[in-house]
């Protein structure tokens, strides 16, 4: 006697839920609160008919997003976050920078380089690699 009401959800599925979430997030449906609450509701539940409620006020998506060709081509959402914010944090230290200098009345040691350069080095060689984007991921048999 099969005592539940829906048939169960999978990894694979919940993940599938979770990246047509990260669509609409980039497309500007939900907040990034939003996405971050709805995810952890994807992660909580344990049938099909519950991952279908999280996406129930949503449109339907077509497979390819919308204007790309190739998937493999585009920026994933962490790597567009990480990337303001690291531009957030430059802006910052250099205005903090520049304050300093104004106030001695000449240029200081330009610390804020050693918090560009570094940060922004690891940022370009994960985009480059393509390393937690999934593209280059290992099959082991």
């Amino acid at each position: 006697m099969d005592i539940t009401t829906g048939t169960r959800a999978s990894n694979a599925e919940r993940d599938k839920v979770v990246r047509l979430l990260a669509r609409h997030l980039e497309d500007g449906r939900i907040d990034l609160a939003e996405y971050d609450q709805r995810t952890a509701q994807v992660y909580a539940t344990t049938t099909r008919d519950d991952l279908q409620l999280v996406l129930s006020d949503l449109p339907k998506l077509s497979k390819e997003p919308a204007g790309t060709s190739d998937s493999g081509a585009r920026i994933p959402i962490w790597q567009k976050i990480e990337g303001s914010s690291w531009l957030g944090v430059s802006a910052l230290v250099l205005l903090i920078w520049g304050a300093i200098s104004l106030s001695v009345g000449e240029f200081t040691y330009p610390w804020p380089i050693w918090v560009i350069g570094p940060w922004g080095a690891v940022l370009v060689f994960r985009m480059l690699t393509g390393f937690e984007s999934g593209r280059y991921s290992r099959h082991t048999s």
